[in-house]
């Protein structure tokens, strides 16, 4: 096994995302490079091209996608993006996270169940998640590394438990952080947040009621609202229907 395709293993195992550069027509062909937001090794023979290729690696980590280019007259590169998946955070290890997790799965999401009440975060109940973290919101979330696309989901509907994981969650990069809850407890919640020091613009990150208007009331129509709220905000759209939306629209 080569050392970058281990360095790559090390770095999914890590959660960290990782590019490679390799040299596939000109001089140093087959020369290559293994590229994170952090770090960089190997080398592609010259100083200014591994900047070229750092640069180039860099940006298709971003945009989460493999490419070819050129660096120099002479000298293309593929480079190949290892991606992580996405993770769902869920806090509170009940029915809801339960029905979420199936789906969820199928759109590859890297699933982490946490909750410190150790009689519902079991494995039995949660036999099918990446990690099962049985703590208060603020350990859970210093155990983990939660990536800018990480979409988190809060569901213990108790303040002792929801407002901890708010705090927590706010201090973090994450894409999408949603509660659940009526507008009274939400906005309650929020006059609770702020006066524990989290500014207006972090409270405009939470989506609480969280979820699309569905009307679900089950489980399942419950982790459908929820997970359709997480990509449409991933995607940058605002959930609405597609016969009243505008702009173009895939078939």
């Amino acid at each position: 096994m080569s050392d970058w395709y281990r360095d790559v293993q090390q770095f999914n195992r890590q959660r960290i995302p990782a590019a490679t550069v390799t040299v596939i027509r000109g001089r140093g062909l087959g020369g290559k490079m293994v590229v994170t937001a952090d770090t960089q090794t190997g080398s592609l023979g010259e100083s200014e091209l591994d900047e070229l290729a750092g640069s180039v690696a860099l940006e298709a980590l971003a945009s989460r996608t493999s490419t070819i280019t050129t660096l120099a007259n002479d000298i293309d590169v593929f480079v190949e993006v290892f991606p992580v998946d996405p993770q769902l955070i869920i806090v509170g290890a009940v029915h809801v996270a339960q029905a979420l997790i199936p789906m969820a799965r199928s759109l590859g999401f890297h699933i982490v169940v946490a909750d410190a009440r150790s009689q519902l975060a079991t494995a039995d109940r949660f036999p099918d998640v990446d990690e099962l973290i049985v703590a208060w919101p603020e350990d859970a979330f210093r155990e983990l590394q939660v990536s800018n696309d990480a979409a988190i989901v809060i569901l213990t509907h108790d303040p002792k438990f929801d407002e901890p994981a708010l705090l927590s969650a706010l201090a973090t990069d994450a894409m999408y952080i949603g509660a659940v809850g009526s507008r009274s407890t939400n906005a309650d919640r929020r006059d609770r947040l702020r006066a524990a020091g989290a500014s207006d613009d972090q409270l405009a990150r939470i989506h609480g009621p969280i979820g699309l208007d569905i009307g679900g009331k089950s489980p399942e129509e419950m982790a459908i609202s929820i997970l359709a709220e997480i990509i449409a905000v991933r995607n940058g759209r605002a959930g609405t229907s597609l016969a009243a939306a505008s702009g173009a629209i895939r078939a």
